[in-house]
């Protein structure tokens, strides 16, 4: 089974998604959300590495979240529709396809610092005045079940 992760925007104490399910294969990045009627609020793939998608074959509208190798947002994509090729970011090391309004909820803007990581890990990264390390920022670094 994939772990998923929970996407919480740590400038703006808010989170992204709850459970956000990581695509870093060649397969999985090709497939991405294609097969699905939708997404539900806090669900998402996370695409790494990847510089830009597109939803040929969808039938849904998604935010796109554009993140640098520190999981720092560098661009975003509000209702990107069906049928469409996403802008090609060469500085992005991966991207968030969300829900629609995930960015909207969110307030997340550029320049934001989010946190990727395991629930179960969540509570350590969401505790007040606990400043991330160069390790810790690196949480984007896939940790897939592989079982």
């Amino acid at each position: 089974m994939k772990q998923t992760y929970c996407v919480f925007n740590r400038t703006r104490e808010s989170f992204l998604g709850l459970r956000v399910a990581s695509a870093d294969t060649l397969l999985t990045r090709l497939k991405g959300a294609l097969g699905r009627i939708g997404l539900k609020p806090h669900d998402g793939i996370w695409l790494a590495p990847s510089q830009g998608i597109h939803t040929i074959g969808m039938l849904f509208a998604i935010d796109l979240v554009y993140l640098d190798a520190a999981n720092r947002v560098i661009h975003l994509v509000e209702n990107f529709g069906p049928f469409r090729i996403s802008p090609i970011r060469m500085d992005s090391a991966s991207i968030l396809e969300l829900a629609p309004r995930a960015i909207y909820s969110s307030n997340t803007r550029i320049g934001d610092e989010l946190v990727i990581c395991a629930p179960e890990d969540m509570n350590k990264h969401c505790e007040p005045g606990v400043q991330l390390g160069a390790s810790d920022q690196k949480t984007a670094v896939l940790a897939v079940d592989r079982n």
